[in-house]
């Protein structure tokens, strides 16, 4: 068995193990430990196949270079205790590593962080693990490291390795040969130095404070390789995809095969992609090194037939395929690689207007995402970025941009391949703005000298051969808010044609580079709030037409559970500089809470209390960010995309975010979800119309629109049905309303041919629109000067709501069903469910099929929750309350 292979099925086993310790009665331990040796004895005894990779991610401790007070030879030979030292895993940084050693309790609380102490970090700071290995005659073996910040001394058995002079770059990945150090036992010690001034680290920019070690670790994961003489590494698989017919496919493996001997070697490179067998003869010189490349000419079952084929989840499956490659002598397996891949083609498009869109499998698909950020001290792990990437597909985006190559790992990447959600990969504006990097920035950023631009070329290189593999990205930015230098740039064009054959995009913002021309893009804002009309009344700078690569309606507030963990109890109110230090870190703007103060006050009425604020701000960013996705679904084909800034929080923040910190989704969640749901009916705020939207790959017909609309005090003012069919990819109009009165409520189903419900939609709106200061527009937004009025709404009488709550399966599935009767004549608006543990606390992840909805009077309702499997029931509750409906708490059955 490959030691590949072993690896794989012992992590499983493990994370199985930590299930089965706590389920199992106490003597079964000794039966899940015996299976355990069991597997280990399988992965050592298989002498000639002794080859693959082994992950160094446990078993690691980190100390102070100014504590350990030891050399690198000392620190990596035998015999050291480390019992002072902090137990860590990899990968980590060196603050994630003591914030999971107990330290920094309560850090990120309140104004905690002002104070914190960054000098521990003006020093070094060591990681060592201690490793075995066996079965290495006459093998080969490699060390790999897939990031280290920013700088490192490395030593193995008390020989150094390299240097710090030598192993310098965030985004480089590094590969030593270690043949003649290794042993069966092994000490492993890497120094490392945090970025300084000037030096191209990762960085959060203006969202979260700066971590206080500037990610100094080993980041990514670290590997031991182990091979015979002949070593296969960064093999891809490019598939050519017939967009016409969507019938064949034409597949080409590259793989690079190098021989680590003296002598010459002579094998077969073998190829497994499921009922696909190929077996290709390789001739290699004494140190000679090839790209190795096989097509349909070579094997003729590269050209499949009725492929399965990579969508997006919103426009088909997600398919993947795995492809086992071997460089095989006699009987003996020198090297191994394996590849997951998927069968797709990613081509761009410009309008007429001049505005880039994206083509997948020869399908416009409008792009419809937000921006991910890793945690402050990268402390996700496969658990939240799998929990991270479902709540994408649940809200009905497709597309996460991820500014920074952001990910511990290739696990996020995994995840989008997995759940059909595509991905926008590229840098930073952290090196283009003196204020981030600490250098002088130009229209080019700050990136200027020979040294630096030959490191982000290495940067590029590396970073698009790790993940050029995975079927969800589908373009390479190379600058954020700027441009790259044109001599950069012509280095960047000239390597990615040899690596990788998607679009490269130069930069995220309205651009036109002399090296790849136009962009495409438009980087206008606004980044503070706007009312839900202004996506569709703007024309000119973050309204609904072309490609909106970053923007959102400023501050979105978590809820009440989470507020009391990021803000003291004796600052929770009234508003203050605490709740100021968790919004952004710009200082220009966007700092604190003023402009949301300000649209609360004006729209519903001076808050009473924190509760009564969150319940307007939550009314408040919910219309305006539901509004922006409706409105660039509406707007189509004019629109081509548009990332919401942004997905998630690096701390625990009150801007731009969909869920929280902690996991919470906030209400703009669930308004995200209906507004994208894929066939839907959508108010347009700009022509007071109603719009039929279709973003499936089919034409839908014999399909029956319903409008109704209520008054404040509940009585129905207008009741319509409208018999519609919805060609594939389009929205039209159906119908334009009365909306002379001062408030009124909208109530929109669409229904199929049997009466079932697609979809249900619902607004409050004002006769008086929001009104904005054009000429005061700017990189932040456009300043409003007139307000809708919703203060009515603070009158509604109170609506009774009867509920009922029971715990249903489906298959593997667990779901909660809660049952909804409106008792009353009045409407009840904008009721949210949780899910609490028996302890009180909100229960994540969980997946409501719709919330924060509106009931008409004398409706009924059922709404199902999904929870994962493992959940423990007992104690479990769901809490109801609404604006004008009084919190009930309901204990599951």
């Amino acid at each position: 068995m490959p030691i590949s292979v072993c690896w794989v099925l012992l992590h499983w086993f493990l994370s199985k193990y930590q299930l089965i310790k706590i389920k199992l009665m106490k003597n079964m331990k000794y039966l899940a430990l015996i299976t355990l040796v069991f597997l280990m004895s399988a992965c050592v005894g298989t002498g000639t196949e002794n080859t693959g990779l082994v992950t160094l991610s446990d078993n690691w401790q980190i100390q102070s270079s100014a504590k350990a007070g030891m050399d690198g030879k000392t620190i990596s030979g035998t015999g050291l205790s480390v019992k002072e030292w902090y137990n860590a895993k990899v990968p980590s940084t060196v603050m994630g590593v003591l914030t999971e050693n107990g330290l920094y309790q309560d850090l990120l609380t309140g104004t905690n962080y002002k104070d914190a102490d960054r000098t521990p970090f003006d020093t070094s700071w060591w990681y060592r693990t201690t490793f075995s290995l066996s079965g290495l005659k006459n093998k080969q073996v490699g060390l790999l490291f897939d990031g280290i910040s920013y700088r490192a001394n490395i030593w193995l058995n008390g020989k150094q390795i390299a240097t710090k002079e030598e192993v310098y770059g965030t985004f480089r990945r590094f590969s030593f040969d270690i043949t003649d150090l290794v042993k069966e036992e092994n000490t492993l010690a890497v120094e490392v130095f945090r970025a300084q001034t000037g030096e191209p680290n990762m960085g959060f920019v203006d969202w979260n404070p700066r971590p206080l070690d500037e990610n100094m670790g080993i980041f990514r994961e670290v590997f031991v390789k182990i091979t015979g003489d002949v070593d296969l590494k960064n093999t891809r698989v490019r598939s050519n995809l017939n967009t016409g017919s969507l019938q064949e496919a034409l597949l080409t493996i590259e793989t690079e095969v190098s021989n680590l001997s003296e002598k010459a070697v002579k094998g077969e490179l073998k190829g497994e992609i499921e009922n696909i067998r190929f077996s290709i003869p390789i001739s290699l010189e004494p140190n000679e090194k090839k790209i190795v490349s096989v097509g349909p000419d070579d094997v003729k079952e590269l050209k499949i037939k009725n492929p399965r084929i990579w969508w997006s989840w919103d426009l088909g499956t997600p398919e993947l395929y795995h492809l086992n490659l071997k460089f095989v002598t006699g009987n003996q397996i020198l090297s191994e690689d394996e590849v997951t891949f998927g069968i797709r083609k990613i081509e761009t498009y410009f309008t007429e207007a001049g505005h880039r869109g994206y083509m997948l499998n020869g399908k416009k698909v409008l792009i419809k995402g937000a921006g991910w950020t890793d945690d402050i001290f990268l402390r996700d792990t496969p658990e939240s970025n799998e929990m991270q990437v479902r709540y994408v597909k649940d809200m009905n985006l497709n597309t996460i941009r991820f500014e920074n190559i952001w990910g511990t790992s290739r696990h996020i990447y995994e995840m989008c391949d997995k759940y059909g959600i595509l991905a926008l990969v590229g840098w930073s504006c952290q090196w283009e703005w003196e204020g981030y990097l600490g250098t002088p920035d130009d229209d080019f950023g700050c990136i200027r000298s020979e040294e630096d631009m030959n490191l982000l070329t290495q940067y590029f290189n590396d970073q698009v051969v790790w993940l050029r593999n995975h079927p969800s990205i589908i373009a390479w930015y190379g600058g954020s808010d700027k441009l790259l230098r044109p001599e950069l740039e012509k280095r960047y064009m000239a390597l990615l044609p040899e690596i990788d054959d998607r679009p490269y995009i130069g930069s995220a913002k309205a651009q036109v580079s002399e090296i790849t021309g136009p962009t495409g893009m438009k980087m206008y804002g606004p980044y503070e709030y706007v009312g839900p009309n202004y996506w569709f009344i703007d024309k000119k700078l973050g309204g609904a037409y072309g490609f909106n690569t970053e923007t959102g309606p400023g501050a979105q507030l978590p809820v009440y559970e989470s507020i009391l963990k990021m803000i003291p109890e004796d600052q929770l109110w009234p508003l203050n500089d605490t709740w100021d230090f968790h919004c952004t870190t710009s200082t220009t703007a966007l700092n604190n809470l003023n402009v949301m103060t300000e649209v609360v006050n004006a729209k519903y009425g001076h808050a009473t209390d924190l509760q009564d604020y969150l319940r307007k701000a939550h009314l408040v960013s919910y219309e305006s960010t539901k509004s922006m996705f409706e409105a660039f679904r509406v707007n189509k084909p004019e629109t081509t995309g548009l990332i919401h800034w942004m997905l998630n929080s690096a701390w625990p923040s009150l801007y731009w975010q969909l869920y929280d910190y902690y996991g919470i989704p906030t209400p703009d969640y669930y308004g995200v979800k209906r507004a994208n749901t894929p066939c839907q009916l959508i108010y347009n705020y700009g022509d007071n119309s109603i719009y039929a939207v279709n973003e499936t790959l089919s034409d839908i017909s014999k399909l029956k629109a319903e409008i109704k609309i209520y008054s404040l005090d509940s009585k129905l003012l207008s009741d319509k049905t409208t018999d519609i069919s919805i060609a594939s990819d389009t929205s039209s109009k159906i119908v334009e309303l009365d909306n002379k009165e001062k408030n009124t409520f909208v109530f929109l189903r669409l229904l199929d041919n049997k009466g079932k419900q697609i979809a249900e939609n619902f607004y409050v709106l004002s006769s008086k629109q929001d009104s904005y200061d054009w000429e005061q527009s700017s990189w932040v937004g456009t300043p409003m000067n007139g307000y809708a009025d919703f203060k009515d709404l603070a009158a509604i009488p109170e609506a009774e709501i009867g509920i009922n709550v029971v715990e249903t399966t489906e298959g593997s599935k667990r779901f909660i069903g809660v049952e909804i009767d409106n008792k009353s004549q009045v409407i009840a608006f904008f009721v949210d469910f949780k899910v609490k543990n028996k302890k009180g606390e909100l229960l994540f992840p969980v997946f409501w099929n719709d919330n924060y909805v509106s009931l008409l009077p004398g409706s009924t309702r059922t709404i199902k929750c999904e929870m994962e499997s493992n959940v423990d029931m007992d104690g479990l509750s769901v809490v109801m309350k609404g604006w004008n409906v009084k919190e009930q708490e309901i204990r599951i059955k």
